[in-house]
Formats: structure tokens, sequence, C-alpha cells
């Protein structure tokens, strides 16, 4: 593949840099990092466009904080300036990463989550007797700088980009020239992009018959075991010398029809299953977010975003126990539906005409509540089942009916004016960059 160049001046260029600032404030608008960049608008794009243009632009003023869920990891979340910067850069340079990827590479591309990496690993599971599950050990803490810089110059010629992807690699380090930071924008990306020799290693030279990677978690199935306890040292040993990574002890070499455990599910050739490691993460966490709804230290906005975002794990392979079990079915009277599943919950009204599952309430007139809304899925990842006329469909409560339908500026919902001293212009004057063919 030719290498890709000029893309600097479409990266510093404004319009992008406000594409980019839509992006990174999406989810954030009542922070003050993004109020304060709202408030002087013009001005910090024009300046970060300039930086860039120049090569002075500053990375690595990182916040660090630790998570535990599900095991201990330390973040180090980019100030918002550079986390435009990176929506900036990736407007541009995203295509030229998808280009590259192969088709069963999964994470941090669009059409390319964690569910559809399921829903491949199912097709495979279903045709293939034997799996190999491999996972690198403290991936993002071992990537070599030199040779991520070196891949990168294989693929673009822009010294400026060259540059400026150096200033931000080497602005982290675990140790010296090796790490990228979790919780950057650019660092999945570059750590997707770090693989994928990997990728062809196992897809054009092992030529493995069914190949699924999600970031470091990569599997491999084949309808024979020998083959799959050879590669298996092939693997580690191009992992260790060409990209001087190291494999966590003991890959797993087993049958599909006893299950494989993969992010965060249990694989199985004619169902999938939420681990059991999963269902007790998702449990604790609903009921933290219940106790802290109860005592006041969550308000109504923030258990809605909160557990719209918890319960969209609970996919269509859940059981119907399961659900039951973690509280999340509330009908009254009877059975619940056997294709149900939970679609959101929303803080609002409800009446008595509203259909699919309501609270426990029986007046007739608009009553304050939280309601629980079940939808059927488009289609079941399995079984490709569409949904029934007379199944329950999601009601949204009259509060948030009125605000989607008030006309607000873009990626701003209404209440949130918190760019209201922005200059008129910056509001709408919003395109996609206009890209090369690669």
């Amino acid at each position: 593949m030719k290498r890709v160049g000029n893309l600097m001046e479409l990266i510093a260029a404004p319009e992008n840099l406000r594409l980019a600032f839509w992006k990174a404030a999406k989810g954030k608008w009542s922070r003050p990092a993004t109020r304060s960049f709202a408030e002087d608008f013009e001005s910090r794009i024009a300046r970060m466009s300039g930086e860039l243009r120049a090569g002075s632009f500053v990375f690595g003023n990182y916040r660090r904080f630790r998570v535990f869920d599900p095991k201990e990891r330390v973040i180090h979340a980019a100030a918002f300036a550079e986390r435009v910067a990176h929506h900036g850069i990736l407007n541009v340079c995203e295509p030229v990463f998808e280009k590259l990827a192969v088709y069963d590479s999964y994470a941090c591309r669009k059409a390319k989550g964690r569910l559809r990496a399921i829903e491949r690993a199912g097709v495979f599971a279903r045709s293939h007797r034997w799996f190999l599950k491999m996972d690198v050990r403290k991936y993002f803490d071992s990537v070599l700088h030199d040779r991520l810089l070196g891949l990168l110059e294989t693929r673009f010629k822009d010294r400026a980009l060259l540059e400026t992807f150096e200033r931000i690699v080497r602005s982290y380090q675990t140790e010296p020239g090796r790490g990228l930071p979790i919780g950057s924008l650019t660092s999945q990306h570059f750590a997707n992009f770090y693989l994928g020799g990997l990728d062809r290693q196992i897809m054009e030279r092992e030529r493995s018959p069914g190949y699924v990677r999600y970031m470091d978690d990569f599997v491999l199935w084949h309808p024979e075991r020998e083959w799959l306890k050879g590669v298996r040292e092939r693997i580690a040993g191009f992992l260790r010398e060409d990209l001087g990574l190291g494999v966590k002890e003991f890959p797993l070499v087993n049958r599909t029809d006893l299950g494989m455990g993969f992010l965060g599910v249990r694989v199985y050739p004619d169902r999938v299953r939420m681990s059991h490691r999963g269902k007790t993460r998702f449990l604790r966490r609903l009921r933290a977010l219940e106790a802290g709804y109860a005592v006041g230290t969550l308000g109504s906005g923030e258990l809605q975003r909160r557990a719209t975002c918890l319960l969209s794990v609970v996919r269509p392979w859940e059981s119907f126990g399961f659900r039951h079990a973690a509280g999340i079915w509330k009908e009254e009277g009877g059975d619940p539906p056997a294709r149900t599943v939970f679609c959101g919950v929303a803080t609002g009204t409800t009446t008595r005409t509203t259909r699919g599952a309501r609270s426990a309430t029986t007046t007739p007139r608009p009553t304050p509540t939280t309601t629980t809304v079940f939808v059927w899925p488009e289609r079941d990842l399995l079984r490709e089942e569409s949904r029934p006329e007379d199944a329950p469909v999601a009601v949204l409560p009259e509060a948030m009916e009125a605000s989607a339908k008030s006309p607000s500026p873009v990626g701003v919902s209404r209440g949130q004016d918190c760019l209201s001293k922005a200059p008129a212009g910056a509001l709408f004057s919003i395109s996609e960059p206009k890209l090369p063919n690669f």
C-alpha cells in the first residue's frame, strides 16, 4: 500500500477542529473544561490550528485515576484541549487505519464493536470443533514506542504528522520506550494498528479457518486440536520477536461445545450467555445505582444515563431467570413474554394508555414515575428473528418526547445551553472534512 501524505493541513483546518470539538464534548457539556473552551471557542480553535501546523501543540497533560471493575486499571484521561486534537487527528487518519484493518479485527471501528465480535465468534463456534484463546500480557504497558513509530512511518509520509504522532506516543511511558496510556483516544487506534501484523500472520501465513481479535484478546478456530497446539507456539514467537510482546500463561485450547469465555460472555455453538463474573458485576453495579438514587446522591438524570448504559448489556441471549433475579422485569401480574428484553430507563410520566411494561401505578392521570421500558430486539444475534406486530414498544415519557421535538444546536440537548456565549457562526459551521482518496 502506498504511503499517505499531505494530511496535516486537513487536520489543522478550523472546520475539522470544530467537528473534533463536538465529538470531544459529547456527553461532557456540563463539565467546566468544556464550558471554558466553548466560551472562547473561535480563538481556541484558531490557536490550536496554528500550534498543530507549527508542531508546538503540547501533549501529555493527563488526569490519572484508578478503576477496579472488572480489575484494577490506571486510566490516563487527556485534558479536554488534547481530546479535541486527538479527535481532529482521527477525523482524517481513521480512514487510513480502517483500510489497513482485516475484516475480523474489532474494537475502535465503526460497526465493529463488542457485540459484532461476539456474533462473529458464535459463527465460528458453530463451524469448528476446537478453539484456541490467547491474550497479550499487559498489552498497553508493553507497546514499544520505536516499533510503533516505525510501523506508522510505513503508512504515513507526512513528516509533520509523524512528528505529531511521536509527541503523542512519547508523552507517556510505563518504562523507558514502552507503553500507551489507557483512556486516550489515539492510544486505542494505535494499539489496534500495532497488532495488524499479527492479523496477517494468522490469516495469511497460518491460514486459520476462523479468527477474531478484539484489541489484544484473540481466538482461533480449527477442526483439529493438534493444529491449534502447534500454531500456539508460532504465534507466541511472532509476538515476542516482532512486536516485543508476551502472551499470558496457559493459552486455552478446548472444545467449542464446552463454551468459551470471551468479552464478558460465554459463547457456545448454539447460544450465548453472560459469564458468571459478568452477572455478578452487573448485579453489584445495578444495586449501587438503586442505593445511590434512594439516598439522593444520584439525581434522576444521572440515574437515567448510567442505568441505560449499564442495562444495555442485557442482550437477547440473557435468560428470563437472570432478568427476573436482577429485578429488571416489573409487569403487573402474570409472567413476562419469553422474548422481551430491556431497552432503557426513563424518568418522566406515564399513563394508563402507555404500551409496554410500566411502573405499578394504576392512576389514569399522568404521574411522576421511573418507567422501565421493554422492547423486542430488531434482530436476534443468533436466530435472526424479527419483531412481531403485537410486541411491546418503547414509549418516551411526555417530558422527553417534548424535548426530543424541540429544536436545538447540533449535539446539544435542550437545556444544555453552555455554548450560548460562543460566536453564532461556531454553532453551525461544522462539516465533515474533505479527505483524499486513500
